[in-house]
C-alpha cells in the first residue's frame, strides 16, 4: 500500500489524472503563497563571492533529474574538486567532511546515500555534507579545494555561482509549483540558468548491468529494488516484465525490509541502483545486480561559458 501511495503522489505532482487535477486546483491558494515566498527570498538575496568557482547542478522539479551522475561526470574532469550537498536521508546534522582527496572518512549513516555514492565515485575529490552551504564552501577552501560543485544549489540565491539546470526527458504536464504540482520554483526560472541540459537531448543515461563488478545479463525473473524519486523511469532500461519494489526517496533499508523481500522474491534476481547499493551492501543481499549508470553528454553542448567563468578565478 505504501508503494502505491508514493507512486500516486508522484503521478499527482507530474502527470495528474482528472481527479488529481481537481486536488491540484483546490490547493492553488497555498501554491500562490509558496510562490510569493520564493519571489521575496530571491528579491532580497544579495550574492556573495567566495573567491572560488562554484558550479551549481540543480533542477526546478521535485526529485531526481540526474543531478548526482551529472555532478560526477563534470567533477571528474577537474583537479581537487569539492562536492557539497545537504545530505538528505542522513542520520547526522551539521557539517561533515565525508571524504577528503578520495579518502572516505565517515560512514553512510553520517553521509547519506548520495554523498557516499559521490565519495565512492570520485577518488580525487572531497565531499562535504552540510545544511549550511556557505559554511561548507568556507570549509572546502580551508581544505585547499580548487573548485566547488553544489548539488541542488539553484535556490541558494546568496551564493555567486554558475547555474546549471537540468530538465527532465519528459516535461511534466502539471506545471504548477508545490503543493499543486511538482515544481519547486516557477517554470520561468529556467531563464536564470547559465546552462540548461535536457535529458534525451543534451545528455543521455548509459546503463550497464553488473554483478560482482563484472558486466552481466539479468535473468528473466528479476525484481527492481530502489528508493529513488520517480522509480518508474528505471524500467525502460530493464527487461520487459521486471517487477518493482520502490520505497520513498532516500529511504534507509532495514533488516526487516530485506528479509521480507528475500522471502517473497526468493527465486528472483534483485537489481538496484548505485545510490541504493551503498545502503544495501551491509545486508549481503543474495543474487544482487547493479544498474551501473554513466552519463554521455552530447558533443554539441557548449561549456565555453562555464570555462570562462572558472578561468576568472585562476
Amino acid at each position: 500500500m505504501k508503494q502505491k501511495f508514493y507512486l500516486w503522489v508522484e503521478e499527482y505532482l507530474f502527470f495528474p489524472n482528472s481527479f488529481q487535477k481537481l486536488i491540484s486546483f483546490l490547493l492553488l491558494p497555498l501554491t500562490f503563497l509558496y510562490m510569493l515566498i520564493i519571489l521575496i527570498k530571491r528579491t532580497k538575496a544579495r550574492e556573495s563571492d567566495f573567491e572560488i568557482p562554484v558550479i551549481s547542478v540543480g533542477n526546478l522539479i521535485v526529485g531526481g533529474s540526474g543531478k548526482t551522475p551529472i555532478t560526477i561526470k563534470l567533477a571528474s574532469k577537474y583537479e581537487n574538486p569539492c562536492i557539497i550537498l545537504r545530505g538528505y536521508g542522513r542520520a547526522s546534522k551539521g557539517l561533515y567532511v565525508i571524504s577528503q582527496n578520495g579518502k572516505v572518512l565517515e560512514d553512510i549513516q553520517t553521509s547519506g546515500d548520495e554523498a557516499m555514492l559521490l565519495a565512492n565515485s570520485l577518488p580525487n575529490a572531497s565531499v562535504i555534507v552540510s545544511e549550511n552551504r556557505v559554511e561548507a564552501i568556507k570549509k572546502a577552501k580551508e581544505l585547499g579545494c580548487k573548485i566547488v560543485f553544489l548539488d541542488d544549489g539553484f535556490s541558494k540565491y546568496s551564493i555567486k555561482k554558475f547555474n546549471i539546470l537540468l530538465r527532465p526527458k519528459k516535461e511534466p504536464t502539471n506545471f504548477f509549483c508545490l503543493p499543486s504540482g511538482g515544481y519547486r520554483e516557477p517554470k520561468g526560472m529556467y531563464f536564470y540558468a547559465d546552462l540548461e541540459l535536457q535529458e534525451g537531448k543534451d545528455f543521455f543515461r548509459v546503463i550497464t548491468i553488473k554483478k560482482d563488478n563484472k558486466e552481466a545479463v539479468l535473468p528473466k525473473k528479476t525484481v527492481l529494488l530502489t528508493a529513488i524519486s520517480k522509480p518508474d523511469r528505471l524500467l525502460e532500461f530493464l527487461p520487459e516484465g521486471t517487477k518493482m519494489i520502490s520505497f520513498p526517496d532516500h529511504h534507509t533499508f532495514t533488516k526487516e525490509d530485506i528479509e521480507s523481500i528475500s522471502v517473497t522474491y526468493e527465486d528472483y534476481a534483485i537489481v538496484t541502483t548505485g545510490k541504493d547499493l551503498v545502503k544495501l551492501k551491509k545486508f549481503k543481499v543474495r543474487n544482487l545486480y547493479l544498474m551501473d549508470l554513466d552519463i554521455k553528454i552530447d558533443e554539441n553542448v557548449d561549456f565555453s561559458i562555464m570555462s570562462e567563468y572558472i578561468k576568472d578565478y585562476e
